[in-house]
């Protein structure tokens, strides 16, 4: 196990570059299962979860060239089903959510596929129910394979239908899309997802030869072909890294430069972060973030409590969640962050009351923040990072405190956050790494 030493309270100034977007870039290696022909990713982030489901790639057949740093060259052209079957297969899917989003692509190309129960992150109630509902509409029968959390999924062939989704799932979304496009006939999906990563998944899968319309909504049309073709697919920056890099910049005062936002597929980020008193620049498709002593959180109209809650897309991400709540631990004012769709993605906020910040826990899905407008800075503590987001969210609290913290289970951290440590440090941070 790995953790991170972090000498706090040194402000950090240049600039910095997002990686990939991590979610985008799960479903457009998955979709590379859907055709013969060679596949080219480009600014695919070198993150624990995408080498994890590169492994898996190559398991099932999948040969994989890396052309440059973060682009890589995919051609599915043989695929081990029997690998599908394997007490391998099911111990490496356990330890990913991501690996559920292979079945989709499987079943269409193939008509068969085995599901393990994913692994991922400890963040509540998360159900595979819109996936398999899905299928199910396409015409697939699930039977258990023998083992517990092995289920095989076959189909012969999935025909197109029409289907109402219980909820606006993303990889759920994604993984029907996918069966979908090698299905016979037309799939209309209501109440689909309709993140940035959907749009680049459908996008990347007409350039293929699919047949998607209603990109971008959350009425999408499949009409299913024969076979898709190879294509160059380019994935976008990674929205949760901007909106990590402008709260960090915020609770450590600093000024620093986003290069490369992607900008027009940011939706409610820049504006939530505004609320907080949080000035930002666009410049092109950069965001400067001036050094600010203080900021003030917005009142409502009628003067009561500011609240900043997450939702399905085109509303806030919850993935953003953990890094506004953290932000406003040095505002003016109060906010009450209310997580919707995650009962557990707060019940890091005892480690931050730990270093002397003010937080309520009212629940485990709101939690009220009450700004200590630099009264005094945090503490130092040790702490540990229970999943991705509340890592770098710790991470952020670290490195704007009074003297040496250390956060453990960095693993968390690695998978979605690329060379974190060298990234940071040369913006003037000073963090250890030691495994």
């Amino acid at each position: 196990m790995g953790k991170f030493v972090i000498q706090g309270g040194r402000p950090l100034c240049g600039d910095i570059t997002p990686q990939g977007a991590k979610n985008e870039a799960l479903q457009a290696l998955c979709a590379v299962l859907l055709t013969k022909e060679s596949v080219t990713v480009h600014n695919i982030p070198a993150i624990r979860d995408v080498m994890r489901l590169m492994e898996l790639l190559k398991l099932l057949g999948v040969e994989i060239t890396q052309i440059s740093e973060n682009t890589y060259r995919f051609q599915a052209q043989h695929i081990d089903l029997d690998f599908m079957r394997s007490a391998d297969y099911l111990n490496l899917s356990a330890t990913f959510r991501a690996s559920i989003m292979v079945i989709g692509p499987m079943l269409g190309r193939l008509g068969e596929a085995y599901a393990a129960k994913p692994g991922g992150d400890k963040i509540g109630r998360r159900p595979l129910d819109t996936h398999f509902e899905g299928f199910a509409k396409l015409g697939a029968k699930v039977e258990s394979a023998g083992e517990r959390a092995l289920y095989r999924l076959y189909a012969n062939p999935l025909q197109g239908d029409y289907m109402l989704l219980s909820e606006a799932s993303v990889t759920g979304t994604a993984n029907i899309i996918m069966a979908a496009v090698l299905a016979k006939g037309t799939t209309t999906i209501f109440n689909a997802a309709c993140e940035p990563y959907l749009y680049q998944l459908c996008t990347m899968l007409n350039k293929m030869g699919a047949k998607i319309s209603g990109v971008g909504s959350n009425l999408l049309t499949v009409e299913g072909v024969d076979a898709l073709h190879g294509c160059e697919h380019y994935i976008l920056p990674d929205m949760i890294e901007v909106g990590s890099f402008i709260g960090m910049a915020a609770l450590t005062r600093s000024e620093i430069t986003i290069k490369n936002c992607g900008c027009r597929y940011l939706g409610m980020i820049p504006s939530v972060f505004a609320k907080l008193g949080i000035r930002l620049e666009q410049r092109g498709d950069d965001i400067f973030v001036p050094q600010q002593d203080y900021y003030e959180i917005e009142t409502n109209m009628d003067g009561s409590i500011l609240t900043i809650s997450d939702a399905p897309w085109p509303g806030f991400t919850p993935d953003l969640i953990s890094i506004v709540l953290v932000t406003a631990i040095q505002a003016k004012g109060s906010v009450l962050i209310h997580q919707k769709m995650f009962e557990s993605r707060l019940f890091f906020v005892d480690k931050l009351q730990d270093m002397g910040a003010q937080i309520i826990l009212c629940d485990p899905h709101r939690a009220t923040v009450i700004g200590l407008n630099r009264k005094y800075n945090l503490r130092a503590t040790t702490m540990a990072s229970p999943d991705i987001r509340a890592g770098v969210a710790l991470l952020i609290a670290a490195l704007s405190a009074d003297g040496v913290s250390i956060i453990q289970n960095i693993e968390q951290i690695d998978r979605g956050y690329q060379h974190i440590v060298q990234r940071l440090n040369r913006l003037g941070a000073a963090i250890v790494r030691e495994d």
